[in-house]
């Protein structure tokens, strides 16, 4: 082959399409198109790639990325369980006492199966509630299926269970202390002096569990010393009554006399008209006071005719005016009654067997009314039911000695 030859296949042949050239392509053998070609090999990394700090910090940004995702996964974890139902499944009590923590709360409620997560209840407490917000002590009602935001929001709100104890109109001093020592939900010991006679306002009274019973006291002390002197400044100017402790005195035997609204202000009437005329006021609840003091008469025990005679500081057919001192605690409507009584002349009440009572100007008139009543009550006795109380044996009362003491 010549030269020329050979510059030509060199030139023209497989590799001949070199840069430049232009000559014609020769055409590849199907078996040679379809020969994969060499791909250029991958440009060397450079040393430096291959330093520690940048697989450290490839490492660093790796973990950064990780710990966030597990994080966010953690966080919408938490706020799912923190708002989904919780695993009680009936109502219960919850307590928190003073001054107990959030991480003392929280192990409390899973210990007690009110939260399935105490550590879930104390994070997300803590990422709710501002500065200055907090769990507060009291004894709570907690729902059935109550989520744990649910009962975070119940312990920030302070509604706690409110209990009462009611203590009505006319009870002593003593009696209201009894009340009071035996509520179980009350707490602490019952002051060992015991406040005057008619101090104590009657009310019912609402409190949360291991309330002091000292506190009630303090607090019924001081709503009746504020219900006294209110309707004291608004009384009638014509009262033959002077001092504050009178009114207070007066108050409490109005109170133990009727319990009917429509009757205080006239039987304080009768008291005021036989105060001006100098009578004796012939009250029987003095004389149950006088016997028995703070106690009260047993509910078997009736007034005897002897009875009105005896000689105590408090017994109204004996002593001329008021009592030394209130005989129970009187409510609102007998001091109302006492500071504003009605204008009348009756002198006398007697019981009209319907549980009020029947009033008289003149004696007269007030023994016609106590026939009346005997009679009531005779019958009460024949029909098998009990009379209110017994004289001396007799069907009667002792209103009905009133006009033998004058």
């Amino acid at each position: 082959m010549s030269d020329t030859n050979q510059n030509s296949q060199g030139q023209y042949g497989q590799n001949g399409a070199g840069e430049g050239n232009r000559g014609p392509i020769i055409p590849k053998s199907p078996t040679e198109a379809l020969r994969p070609e060499k791909v250029p090999a991958p440009p060397k990394r450079s040393r430096k790639a291959h330093g520690q700090l940048v697989i450290f910090l490839n490492f660093l940004m790796t973990l950064a990325v990780a710990v966030c995702v597990l994080a966010i996964a953690a966080f919408y974890y938490m706020i799912d369980a923190f708002q989904e139902p919780g695993p009680l499944q009936t109502n219960t009590h919850f307590t928190v006492r003073n001054g107990a923590g959030i991480i003392e709360i929280a192990n409390n409620l899973e210990r007690n199966e009110v939260i399935s997560n105490a550590r879930v209840f104390r994070l997300m407490t803590g990422s709710y509630l501002q500065k200055d917000q907090t769990l507060k002590a009291g004894e709570y009602e907690i729902k059935a299926g109550a989520s744990m935001k649910d009962i975070m929001m119940l312990l920030e709100s302070g509604k706690s269970i409110l209990y009462s104890v009611s203590l009505p109109e006319g009870l002593t001093v003593k009696q209201m202390f009894a009340r009071l020592g035996a509520d179980e939900v009350l707490d602490g010991e019952l002051p060992s002096a015991l406040p005057p006679e008619g101090s104590l306002r009657p009310d019912t009274y609402r409190f949360t569990r291991g309330t002091k019973r000292e506190e009630i006291i303090n607090q019924m002390s001081a709503a009746q010393d504020k219900l006294i002197n209110m309707i004291w400044e608004r009384r009638d100017p014509d009262l033959p009554i002077k001092t504050i402790d009178e009114f207070v005195t007066l108050a409490s035997i109005v109170e133990k006399e009727t319990g009917k609204d429509d009757e205080r202000a006239h039987v304080a009437s009768v008291f005021y008209n036989r105060l001006k005329k100098g009578m004796r006021l012939q009250s029987d609840p003095t004389i149950i006071y006088g016997l028995f003091g703070g106690d009260g008469k047993p509910s078997d025990r009736p007034i005897y005719q002897s009875d009105l005679q005896k000689q105590t500081p408090f017994n109204t057919y004996v002593i001329k005016g008021l009592p030394p001192s209130p005989i129970a605690n009187p409510g609102r409507a007998a001091l109302e009654a006492v500071a504003n009584p009605w204008r009348t002349d009756d002198l006398y009440f007697v019981a009209d067997g319907t549980g009020g009572h029947v009033f008289a100007k003149t004696l007269e008139e007030h023994n016609a009314n106590v026939r009346r009543w005997r009679k009531i009550e005779a019958e009460k006795a024949a029909s098998g039911a009990n009379p209110e109380v017994v004289v001396d044996g007799q069907p009667g009362g002792a209103e009905a000695e009133k006009p033998a003491n004058n």
